[in-house]
C-alpha cells in the first residue's frame, strides 16, 4: 500500500486531539473534539480548518485567458482583477473532470485550487489541451492552505491583522498579500460551508504558525479546530456539491445543480459545451434532489432509490442533520420524480424506507 500524503500541518494534528484517517490518499483529520460540537462552532462561532490538501496550479502566459475560456464552464472574462471564480472543468461528454475556484491576479497570471484526489489528474487535463503562450506549474507542495469559517471569522482574523481592514475583501475577492502576524498570505473570502469566512494561502513553511496565531487569537471567540466530518456536514447542509458523490465523470455540473457555473451563451467553445447547451435546451434527463426520511434511518452515500417497484436513482450524500435534527440526503434521480414532496423509497439494509423530496439547499445562513 503506498504512503498516505501528509499536509504541513500534520504533526500539529496530536496536540488538539486530532483523530486522523485515508482520506483520497491523504492522512487527515475527521475530527478534533466531536463532529458535532466543531459543526456548532463554525454554525454560532467559528472553526478552523486544515485545507492544505487541496491542489494549487498557476497559469501564466499571455493567452492565459483563452486558454481558461477553453477548458472552463464559467466566463472566464467576467472574473475582475483580485477576483475569484467557481468554475467546472468537464469533458467532451459533459460530465465533470472536476469543480474548482479560479483566482484571477492579471490577464496573464491566475491560481487555480482544485481538490485534493485529482491534482494530477486535473494537472494532466490542462497540460493536455493547453495551447498558446501559457505556462502551467503545479505548486500545491509549497503552498500551505488553511479556512476559518463561521460568523466571527472576521472578527478574529482581524485582531491579527493590521495592515488593511478584512470587510474591504468582498464575497469572492481576495487580497494576495495580507500580513498576518508577520506571514504575508493570500486571503480570500470563500469556503466550503455555508458560513462566512475566509480561506488562507501561505507558504507550506509558514502553516504551523498561522494555525497557532489564528487559534491563540480565536480562543476567546470559541474557535474550534475542525476535520472533515464537520467539513462534509457543514457542506452538505448549504447544498455544495463534492466531487466524487454529486460531481463525477459522468454527472454534468448541469445534473448536480451548479449550472450558476455553466455559461453555455459565452463565445468561447469550451470543452463539453454542445453536450451542456443540449441539456439546458431540452431539458435534464436527472437532476440532484433534496430527501427527507418519513421513516426511521439515514440516507447514505450509494443506497438505491425506487419509486414503487422502480429503481429511479441513488443517494449521493446522506447524514442526520446536526443544524436541522432531521435525517437529510441529496440523490441524482430520474427527471420526472422531482416534484417537492413527492414521495419515494430509499432501500437501507435491504428495506425499503418512505422518504419524500425536499427544497435545497437545507441551510442558509441568517442574514445579518
Amino acid at each position: 500500500m503506498s504512503e498516505l500524503k501528509r499536509t504541513p500541518l500534520y504533526d500539529v494534528y496530536k496536540e488538539y486531539g486530532g483523530k486522523t484517517i485515508d482520506f483520497g490518499g491523504w492522512e487527515l483529520p475527521v475530527q478534533f473534539s466531536s463532529i458535532k460540537e466543531e459543526h456548532e462552532a463554525v454554525r454560532t462561532k467559528a472553526g478552523l480548518f486544515d485545507v492544505s490538501h487541496m491542489g494549487e496550479i498557476t497559469v501564466k502566459g499571455k493567452d492565459s485567458t483563452a486558454f481558461l475560456q477553453k477548458v472552463m464552464t464559467n466566463d472566464i472574462s467576467k472574473i475582475a482583477i483580485h477576483g475569484a471564480q467557481y468554475n467546472a472543468m468537464c469533458n467532451a461528454n459533459g460530465g465533470t473532470v472536476d469543480d474548482l475556484l479560479v483566482y484571477k491576479y492579471s490577464d496573464e497570471h491566475y491560481l487555480l485550487v482544485v481538490n485534493a484526489s485529482n491534482i494530477e489528474k486535473d494537472f494532466n487535463w490542462l497540460k493536455e489541451h493547453v495551447e498558446g503562450d501559457v505556462a502551467l506549474e503545479n505548486i500545491s507542495s509549497s503552498i500551505g492552505q488553511i479556512a476559518i469559517q463561521g460568523p466571527l471569522a472576521e472578527t478574529i482574523l482581524q485582531s491579527i491583522v493590521n495592515d488593511m481592514n478584512l470587510a474591504d475583501i468582498k464575497f469572492f475577492k481576495f487580497n494576495p498579500e495580507v500580513s498576518i502576524k508577520g506571514i504575508t498570505a493570500l486571503v480570500s473570502r470563500t469556503g466550503y460551508t455555508g458560513e462566512d469566512g475566509f480561506e488562507i494561502y501561505c507558504r507550506a513553511e509558514d502553516t504551523i504558525s498561522l494555525w497557532k496565531e489564528l487559534l491563540a487569537a480565536g480562543k476567546e471567540e470559541g474557535l474550534l479546530p475542525c476535520g472533515l466530518g464537520a467539513r462534509d456536514t457543514l457542506r452538505f447542509e448549504a447544498t455544495l456539491p463534492l466531487y466524487g458523490q454529486e460531481l463525477t465523470a459522468e454527472i454534468s455540473p448541469l445534473e448536480a445543480g451548479i449550472g450558476f457555473a455553466v455559461k453555455t451563451t459565452k463565445n468561447a467553445d469550451f470543452i463539453g459545451k454542445s453536450v451542456l447547451k443540449e441539456q439546458k435546451e431540452k431539458g435534464l434527463t436527472r437532476k440532484i434532489i433534496g430527501i427527507e426520511m418519513i421513516d426511521r434511518g439515514i440516507p447514505r452515500h450509494g443506497y438505491k432509490i425506487f419509486s414503487g417497484a422502480e429503481e429511479i436513482g441513488w443517494v449521493t450524500t446522506g447524514t442526520q442533520s446536526p443544524t436541522l435534527k432531521k435525517n437529510i440526503g441529496l440523490g441524482l434521480v430520474d427527471i420526472q420524480f422531482t416534484e417537492l414532496d413527492q414521495e419515494i423509497d430509499i432501500e437501507i439494509r435491504n428495506k425499503r424506507l418512505k422518504a419524500k423530496v425536499i427544497q435545497t439547499p437545507f441551510y442558509k445562513r441568517p442574514k445579518k
